[in-house]
């Protein structure tokens, strides 16, 4: 409990310190497996998030919206449509640098609620997937008394079924980021 509670509160500093999430997911999945890692990561990254996003509108809003508001001024109208599905599809989708993606919806003025709830649900299944490779490398580990060969790595069910997912997951972003941002 008190290593999962630490493990919550470095990756919410970690986003707020440094803005992304990338060894987070790995770490979480090498320390506390697929399911419990997928949980304390997802719940510290749009902690942390969520902290970042508060602390931009209220002292860089005006900052960020002069930088921004030109080139993602066709996304504004998307977002008063119905701000949570388009959100969690804005998480979903990526393809922004996540520090960036954190800040980048001062401009959209979303909810707070709408951030978090978003996030949680948009950033979940990519984060699943990195967690399990994290998860799949810490079996390999445990289980070989000398380090694996890169092959050997490729062809363990817990390393190559999440690169797989993570292909899949790709392609379905590419797909929903021509239908949602096109124009």
């Amino acid at each position: 409990f008190i290593t999962s509670l630490i493990f919550l509160i470095f990756t919410i500093i970690w986003v707020l310190l440094l803005g992304f999430g990338t060894p987070i997911f790995l770490v979480g999945g090498f320390i506390f497996g697929k399911w419990i890692g997928t949980i304390l990561v997802i719940l510290g990254l749009s902690c942390g998030s969520t902290l970042l996003y508060i602390l931009a509108n209220y002292f860089f809003k005006d900052l960020i919206r002069e930088k921004f508001s030109k080139k993602f001024y066709k996304l504004n109208e998307k977002f008063k449509k119905n701000e949570l599905i388009f959100f969690t599809i804005y998480r979903f989708i990526g393809g922004i640098p996540f520090a960036l993606a954190n800040i980048l919806p001062t401009i959209f003025n979303v909810k707070i609620k709408n951030f978090f709830f978003g996030s949680i649900i948009g950033m979940a299944p990519q984060l699943f997937i990195g967690t399990s490779l994290g998860s799949g490398i810490e079996k390999i580990i445990q289980t070989n008394s000398e380090p694996p060969s890169f092959f050997i790595l490729l062809n363990s069910k817990d390393i190559y079924l999440p690169i797989i997912g993570f292909i899949i997951f790709v392609f379905i972003s590419y797909m929903l980021r021509k239908k949602f941002y096109k124009n």
